[in-house]
Formats: structure tokens, C-alpha cells, sequence
């Protein structure tokens, strides 16, 4: 049985491609019966495929550490902030975070639930699923984090991005699907892997999996069957 607030959803419902979100909220966590673990997602500018492990789009730097442009009292549900020198698309932090990083208010985030596109160095006003727990003030700073499900992307070949699962059946790009996060799964192997290897992000391969054999890798799952390079083996991922 799934877990008290857990969705429980059918492999059919897991394989599917969508042209908008139906209603489900980016990052959105669900087991099937098996409880392998699941988030919602949208795919970034490139198809996601089968058996690939994917990772978080790169945050934008010129949306961290922003003024707070207005004061915010306790209980409203907005928040102004001043961008950098890169605009901000609608809705681009829809399902995302707004964390408050410094002064007034610091140490809390809040999700959000949308906005309007904005120009770069000017004002964005995000709307929140929350209201605010500690006034704000001109002098505090922010930092605008996008949902790690929005805009994923086929991992490169380094260790500095945020794993964020991998798809059971090709995302078309742009388009909203599934992300396995929990459980067996294939996954495409950078090297020959033991049964029983941690298991990372692959440097040789896009996309692939590899033995974990520093300390600060991320950590995607286990080797369930030995890895074969350049092949699609079964492992346990442990995301969620």
C-alpha cells in the first residue's frame, strides 16, 4: 500500500505523453503497486528517452539572490522581486520555490504557484500556494528556484546537476510525462557495474549511470543486475 498522502496510479497511466498537465502539478509524486516512485514532469528543449537518466535544468544565476522589491506583510500571498539581466518567461517558476536568502524573512521558502513573464532588471511578481509566514522588507533577498521537474534534460556527462529520474518511454520535448525516481528500473550503464554497485551520474555517456566512487557524487540507486557498457540493465533507483 502506498504511503499515507501517496497517489497510487497504474503503469499504464505512468507511460503516457501530454501537450499540458491535466490538471497535475509539476513534481507531483506517485507509486504503482509495486511502489516504484514517480514525479511529474515537463521535458526541456530535447526528447527524453527511455532508460536515460535526466537532471535538473541549470538554475539561472541572474534570478538568485534579488531584492525584494516591495514589502510584504504576514498573510498576503504575492511577493515583488527585482530580476537580473535576464528576463523571466510565464509561469517559468509555476510549481517552483522563492526562497528568501538574506534579511528580513530569511530562511523561509515559499512555493509558487505562478506569474507573469517579466523583462530583464525589472519587477516580477510571483504569485504564491502559500501565504507568507514573516514580513518582508526592501532589504531582503531572494532566490527563484524552478521545480526540479520542469525543463529536465538528458544528464550530461559531468557530476554537477540535480538527478531527476528516468523516463519509461520517450518524452516528447516540451511535452508533460513521468520520471521513474524509486525502485527497479533499466537505465543505460556507462561501464561494467557489479551487481550491488552505488550507482551516479556517467561521465562517458549521456544519459548513462555509473559506480559512484567519490565522496559528493550524487547518488542515483544500486545495481540490480551487472552492468554491461553501453547497455540498458536493471538497477533500484533511490530518488525518493
Amino acid at each position: 500500500m502506498p504511503g499515507a498522502g501517496i497517489t497510487q496510479v497504474s503503469s499504464t497511466d505512468l507511460r503516457s505523453n501530454s501537450d499540458s498537465t491535466e490538471g497535475v502539478s509539476i513534481g507531483t509524486y506517485v507509486q504503482d503497486d509495486l511502489g516504484r516512485g514517480f514525479r511529474f514532469c515537463k521535458a526541456g528543449a530535447a526528447n527524453l528517452d527511455p532508460g536515460k537518466l535526466t537532471v535538473a535544468a541549470t538554475v539561472v544565476a541572474n534570478h538568485e539572490n534579488i531584492a525584494v522589491a516591495a514589502s510584504a506583510a504576514i498573510g498576503v500571498s504575492q511577493i515583488t522581486v527585482t530580476l537580473g539581466a535576464t528576463a523571466a518567461t510565464e509561469n517559468q517558476y509555476a510549481d517552483g520555490f522563492i526562497t528568501i536568502n538574506d534579511a528580513t524573512g530569511e530562511g523561509i521558502s515559499y512555493r509558487i504557484s505562478g506569474h507573469a513573464a517579466a523583462a530583464l532588471s525589472t519587477a516580477l511578481v510571483v504569485t504564491l500556494a502559500e501565504p507568507i509566514k514573516v514580513a518582508l522588507t526592501t532589504s531582503s533577498e531572494a532566490s527563484l528556484q524552478a521545480s526540479p521537474w520542469s525543463a529536465v534534460v538528458i544528464s550530461a556527462t559531468d557530476q554537477l546537476d540535480l538527478p531527476t529520474g528516468i523516463p519509461n518511454v520517450t518524452i516528447t520535448a516540451g511535452q508533460f510525462g513521468w520520471l521513474q525516481t524509486k525502485g527497479f528500473c533499466a537505465a543505460l550503464a556507462d561501464e561494467t557495474l557489479a551487481v550491488g554497485t552505488t550507482l551516479t551520474i556517467g561521465t562517458g555517456v549521456a544519459g548513462a549511470v555509473e559506480a559512484a566512487d567519490l565522496i559528493g557524487e550524487p547518488i542515483v540507486g544500486m545495481a540490480v543486475q551487472a552492468g554491461v557498457d553501453t547497455e540498458y540493465r536493471a538497477v533500484m533507483l533511490s530518488l525518493d
